[in-house]
């Protein structure tokens, strides 16, 4: 074994007539990594990890300030949005509220003035905590400020109507509101007018990242394309030479050449199997010298098992029955236990095979039972209860015989008052088959029943079949 270990040389190639050729050689993929002895698999998570690099640290380097845009983009849209949804609604909503209290339709204090101003306030609020420029954080201050102040003479409407100011008065502050009023839309107005300034330049400077986003990200995929293709090349070779030269060797050897080995060039897992395949080489030589011997052996072990199934006793028992009904001019019971015999020893041999079909294995004992009742017709009687769907299923052949067996010579035989034998089975569980064989002879004592079952190792099932 040590000789096949060794590397050599050369080996014979049997497309070559005999002919030597080289069988090492270098592997190409070492070429891509000079300095490192790398395992194929090292190699492949290199290549892999190097390739991952190349794709992704260019889109993470631009991706950042892109989103970093577009979040901004969207938070200027959304302040737009709410900034429309004030104007047009404050003006008329504050004016035609203030209106109908100072005009005596509805009371100061159940109108709706205050809730206009507390929901434009929110809203206000709203622009001011997601604002991204200072410049527009003025704007939205000076709006506050003028809400403040619409507020206040609000405030001083409900002063005046309490002090019973004349409706001059009144309708003096009422014009005083109609211009602050006009005056929050305004600066409204211009602040959408800046928003929508800032949205442009957003989108410009949008576009300018994705331009160079593209350009990056093209140049890196077609670095990554060459970097795939050399790497692939380089490694495929390195898997691809080394295979064929271990082709060449194994055709070698199905000529009945065993003496070929695998030379050992590099480090990595096909180096790794041609070592073993020089290891194999002299196991099989081994293995070829002991088949021989083994085949003899297992001849004898297979009569042996045919010898052990078959009860002598049973079969002498058989032939004297069949030798006396002949003597006793009984022909069609001749026949019928002959025919039985026929059935039993033919499903005891199958061909050779252990698992049978419990169809079979039914009709095995069901020939059984009929030749021992034939000689036992005055005490035994029997029952096979089968469900159709279990007779498919496969059973360890000579299963439930030696049951029935001991049933008949354990529980029926020595009742001798008569008995019958009951075979029962029944898909259980989806997969499972349950098949029970019961007599009703002379039975056992509850101490004798917890012995059996504690040395056999088996438990009550926990559903019924």
């Amino acid at each position: 074994m040590s000789q096949q270990l060794r590397a050599i040389d050369s080996v014979r190639d049997p497309s070559a007539g005999g002919s030597n050729v080289t069988a090492a050689s270098v592997d190409p993929s070492a070429r891509l990594f000079p300095t490192l002895h790398l395992t194929l698999q090292a190699k492949m998570l290199l290549a892999f990890f190097v390739l991952i690099l190349i794709m992704g640290v260019p889109y993470l380097f631009l991706a950042v300030p892109v989103f970093q845009y577009q979040a901004e983009y969207d938070r200027i849209i959304d302040n737009i949005t709410t900034a429309n949804s004030i104007n047009g609604y404050i003006k008329p909503a504050i004016d035609a509220e203030m209106w109908d209290v100072v005009a005596g339709k509805e009371d100061f204090y159940t109108a709706d003035q205050y809730a206009i101003l507390d929901e434009v306030d929110q809203k206000l609020a709203a622009m001011r905590a997601s604002a991204t420029s200072q410049r527009g954080r003025v704007k939205l201050r000076v709006i506050q400020n003028t809400m403040n102040t619409l507020r206040h003479d609000v405030d001083r409407v409900g002063v005046q109507l309490s002090t019973n100011t004349t409706f001059d008065d009144n309708m003096v502050l009422m014009e005083r509101i109609r211009d602050v009023s006009a005056l929050v839309e305004a600066n409204i107005q211009d602040y959408m007018l800046f928003e929508v300034n800032r949205t442009g330049q957003e989108y410009r400077t949008l576009q300018a990242g994705v331009r160079q986003w593209l350009i990056v990200s093209s140049f890196s995929m077609v670095i990554a394309v060459i970097f795939s293709v050399v790497a692939a090349w380089r490694i495929s070779r390195g898997i691809y030479l080394p295979i064929k030269k271990l082709h060449n060797i194994t055709t070698t050897i199905a000529r009945a050449d065993l003496e070929p080995l695998v030379t050992a060039d590099n480090v990595d897992e096909i180096a790794e199997l041609g070592m073993s395949f020089n290891i194999m080489v002299g196991k099989v030589r081994e293995l070829l010298d002991a088949k021989i011997k083994e085949q003899e052996n297992l001849k004898k072990a297979e009569l042996r098992a045919l010898q052990a199934q078959i009860n002598p006793h049973f079969l002498y028992n058989t032939l004297d029955t069949i030798i006396w009904m002949a003597e006793a001019n009984r022909p069609a019971q001749v026949v019928e236990l002959v025919r039985a015999l026929s059935r039993f020893f033919r499903i005891t041999l199958s061909k050779g095979k252990d698992w049978i079909t419990v169809r079979e294995e039914v009709e095995h004992i069901s020939s059984y039972l009929t030749i021992q009742k034939i000689r036992y017709r005055d005490i035994l009687d029997y029952v096979i209860d089968m469900e159709p769907e279990a007779l498919d299923a496969t059973i360890l052949k000579l299963t439930l015989q030696p049951l029935v067996e001991n049933a008949l010579y354990h529980g029926i035989k020595n009742k001798r008052s008569g008995g019958v034998i009951t075979v029962r089975g029944r898909r259980w569980g989806g997969d499972r088959l349950r098949v029970e064989v019961s007599d009703n002879g002379i039975g056992m004592t509850a101490e004798k029943v917890a012995q059996m079952l504690s040395l056999i190792h088996i438990s009550e099932p926990t559903r019924p079949y």
